[in-house]
């Protein structure tokens, strides 16, 4: 029976547990026992998918061989540069179209000034180092990727079957991830109930334009800001990729609101392009904690919210920090659902806005996270695939390799149907020696 549950796509199963979900929420509210398997789902979410990315990353940095083809510098600079131009997008389309929030403690600002920025970094490093079984224990996914880079590295040093027990356990918890992905039918269908049954389709309308800007700045820059960086390291038509990541990685993610949980999805994406295993073995699993542009727009475009609600006005220098602060902070904030709302009290700090009134903010959130939340993980998890066949692309471009992404992305499809790659998208077919 199981296989036969799994036979069916994963989208149209989850597809089906939203709208029982709802159906259920509208006509039987007052039966709490359906909202139990959300926070089941939830809660298994948040155990495997801190152990999965500490094990993953260690695995595959101890693996890693000096002079190897890994293409981690394009990665990282294409992780870093999204998520500082998705800061900054966001505050344009807060100075554009500004939104304020109802806030039952406006009245209690602070009067202390902003935080100084040395500060605040100071308690960003040092949440860096905290200890590695405290911060996978807690979901400290900027302390998980510091030691599992670290014991990765020592590990490099230790013998061949010490590597591979280490890599047999990161397969083992890959496989369990896996098994939570496959119900996650259920357990979204728990969550939708939950929050209908709660706050009622009204409820959740009446924030409308804060997720209307939410979404849409997302929108665009996932659809516009991200294929201009595809094309500019590629010299490609970047829509059939970019569309593509969306879908296989993008919407599994909407549901399952954690970029942890989806590696596994990404991972089987880039063996389906016939991308290096090396490279994205180890980027994958960083882009998961590491890689934030959604997160940078949700901090920054609540963050402002929350300035234009207390008439605080913000200064272009004052804006330029939020940006940078913001995609720095972002870095490990979007391993599990919400983890975003929970660093807007930071940014909300240099501005001199109380802890209070941040917490009403982040609880603003958590209201809509049902969408907002949904989308942030899309974006962070598509654009890790995105950004990895993006880097390996180029830097075989650059190496005198005749590269094709949209045959990459047809014979992608091809496998996903189960068929043969079509006779020019073999695997790795896409690129071909230069002539």
């Amino acid at each position: 029976m199981f296989e036969k549950y799994r036979s069916v796509s994963l989208i149209l199963r989850i597809i089906i547990g939203l709208a029982v979900g709802v159906l259920l929420g509208v006509t039987v509210p007052t039966l709490t026992g359906i909202g139990l398997m959300g926070d089941l789902f939830v809660g298994a979410l948040k155990g495997i998918a801190p152990v999965l990315v500490f094990f993953l990353i260690m695995a595959a940095v101890s693996h890693y061989q000096k002079g190897s083809e890994t293409h981690f510098g394009s990665v990282i600079v294409l992780y870093l540069t999204a998520t500082l131009l998705s800061a900054f997008a966001a505050v344009g389309a807060s100075y554009a179209f500004p939104v304020r929030l109802d806030l039952t403690k406006v009245a209690k600002t602070a009067a202390s000034g902003p935080k100084d920025l040395g500060t605040v970094l100071t308690d960003l490093f040092n949440n860096a180092v905290t200890n590695p079984f405290q911060a996978v224990a807690s979901g400290n996914y900027l302390a998980i990727l510091f030691w599992a880079l670290m014991i990765g590295f020592a590990l490099r040093l230790t013998s061949v079957q010490t590597r591979q027990v280490i890599t047999d356990l990161s397969e083992a918890i890959t496989n369990v991830a896996q098994t939570v992905i496959q119900f996650a039918p259920f357990g979204i269908a728990g969550l939708v109930f939950k929050t209908v049954s709660t706050k009622g389709l009204a409820g959740i309308a009446r924030y409308g334009q804060l997720v209307a800007l939410l979404v849409g700045t997302m929108a665009f820059v996932y659809l516009v800001l991200y294929p201009l960086m595809v094309w500019v390291m590629t010299r490609q038509n970047p829509y059939p990729l970019t569309l593509w990541t969306l879908r296989v990685s993008g919407l599994p993610a909407f549901f399952t609101r954690s970029s942890a949980v989806n590696i596994p999805i990404n991972l089987q994406a880039c063996e389906d392009l016939g991308l290096n295993k090396k490279s994205y073995a180890v980027s994958i699993p960083l882009g998961g904690s590491a890689n934030s542009g959604g997160a940078a727009i949700t901090v920054s475009v609540m963050t402002l919210a929350a300035c234009a609600t207390l008439n605080i006005p913000v200064s272009f220098p004052l804006a330029i920090i939020l940006c940078f602060l913001t995609a720095l902070a972002a870095t490990g904030a979007s391993g599990i659902a919400g983890g975003s709302l929970l660093i807007i009290p930071m940014a909300a700090s240099i501005f001199g806005i109380s802890n209070d009134i941040a917490m009403e903010v982040v609880g603003v959130g958590f209201v809509i996270g049902v969408i907002q939340d949904s989308v942030e993980t899309a974006v962070n998890s598509a654009s890790d695939l995105l950004f990895t066949a993006t880097a390996e692309y180029r830097d075989r471009r650059r190496a005198g390799e005749k590269v094709d992404i949209s045959a990459a992305v047809r014979g992608a499809i091809a496998k996903e149907r189960g068929g043969a790659p079509a006779k020019d998208t073999v695997p790795r077919a896409a690129v071909k020696p230069a002539e």
